[in-house]
């Protein structure tokens, strides 16, 4: 593995990667387009896993910027999980009864190249709630009593300071009807610095549980250092989920999600969910096709335990929200009524039968409900 030129703060500007050995000279102009529209960056921490022999790299494919970036495909859209149309307040989108996004920042440590929210992230974009839009947001949870769980998003939540990350998370734990705060983030991957002493402790408060989602999506991302960071607020008490999205070239096979599951549980992260990539704009280069994700979570049954299975969704165009993808294993018994009746004069016929797949692919008969 070769690695690039060391580097000491991140990375912002193609002429950056260029000079840091990431991308050759010769695609120097057609990065700057990408770059004045979509955020760049790339950490130390995700720099020094990048392979620069390797044209195919797939820690690259996430984070260094790509001329496809710039081909928009007709089915795609600024914002292709309908953000705004369940938008009530600034901050705020509600889309199941239960539970809410609140978006408070619109930076992150990097910036992946399939973001489906890259339209609104990144310098230039607004970059924090401002107080009022902030006050308005806590109102909106606080008038609805419905809302059990907050979901702090953006934009990256710790990319905040601990002192106001603490604050929020006591504004929030303070709502008698909100138990749960959840934090989605790439920060101990991307930065895992980051997480020390004083954030952890920003994390917990009391009133509300916090959970913490981790967004990574190739085995050699949990590092030591993010191992490390992960297991101070395993150990704090803050439990952990995955999140990862499934991406061409990245972990399209069965082999790297095995080993990126089985990382997870070893860190006592419980994996979540395998999103199917979004049709944001200029992503068409890093999305599967469903069959394909169907075809892996197939396979992922038969390498690793349930502990390491997520489930894979998608997230449906327009705000409908997400709908389990994954492969099906249960088919026949066309009718049951009819299949009961004749349960009651003997032995149903075969074809009457649910036909159950297990992960070798074999069918199995399993009679219907008496």
């Amino acid at each position: 593995m070769t690695r690039a030129l060391k580097i000491a703060a991140t990375l912002r500007q193609p002429a950056e990667l260029v000079a840091h050995g990431l991308v050759p000279e010769t695609v120097l102009a057609d990065l700057e387009k990408v770059a004045a529209r979509y955020a760049v960056a790339v950490t130390p921490a995700v720099a020094e896993l990048i392979d620069v022999s390797d044209p195919d790299d797939p820690i690259a494919r996430q984070y260094i910027p790509s001329a496809d970036e710039l081909i928009a495909q007709p089915e795609e859209n600024a914002d292709p999980i309908g953000d705004h149309v369940y938008s009530p307040v600034d901050g705020i989108v509600h889309r199941y009864p239960d539970r809410v996004l609140f978006k408070l920042v619109h930076v992150c440590a990097v910036y992946c190249r399939f973001c489906f929210r890259r339209e609104m992230v990144g310098p230039g974009k607004e970059t924090a709630l401002s107080r009022e839009a902030y006050a308005s947001a806590l109102e909106y949870i606080r008038t609805h009593a419905e809302i059990w769980e907050v979901i702090l998003t953006g934009g990256d939540p710790l990319m905040l300071s601990p002192r106001r990350l603490g604050e929020i998370m006591n504004d929030l734990a303070a709502i008698e009807h909100v138990r749960i705060i959840r934090i989605h983030t790439r920060v101990p991957v991307a930065d895992p610095a980051r997480i020390n002493a004083e954030m952890v402790a920003a994390l917990k408060v009391a009133g509300a549980t916090t959970w913490v989602a981790l967004h990574a999506n190739h085995p050699r991302e949990l590092t030591e250092q993010a191992r490390v960071a992960c297991a101070l607020m395993v150990d704090a008490g803050i439990p952990l989920v995955s999140q990862s999205v499934l991406l061409r070239g990245v972990n399209d096979n069965a082999a790297t999600l095995e080993a990126l599951m089985r990382g997870f549980v070893e860190c006592r992260i419980k994996p979540y969910y395998l999103h199917h990539g979004d049709l944001a704009p200029g992503t068409a280069h890093l999305r599967t096709t469903l069959e394909k994700g169907q075809e892996l979570m197939r396979a992922l049954r038969g390498r690793v335990s349930g502990l390491c299975q997520p489930d894979y969704v998608l997230d449906i165009p327009g705000g409908h929200g997400k709908a389990p993808v994954g492969p099906n294993y249960l088919s026949g018994a066309n009718s049951l009524s009819q299949a009961n009746s004749l349960l009651q004069e003997g032995e149903p016929h075969p074809e009457l039968r649910y036909r159950v797949v297990d992960y070798c692919g074999d069918v199995h008969l399993y009679p219907p409900n008496p």
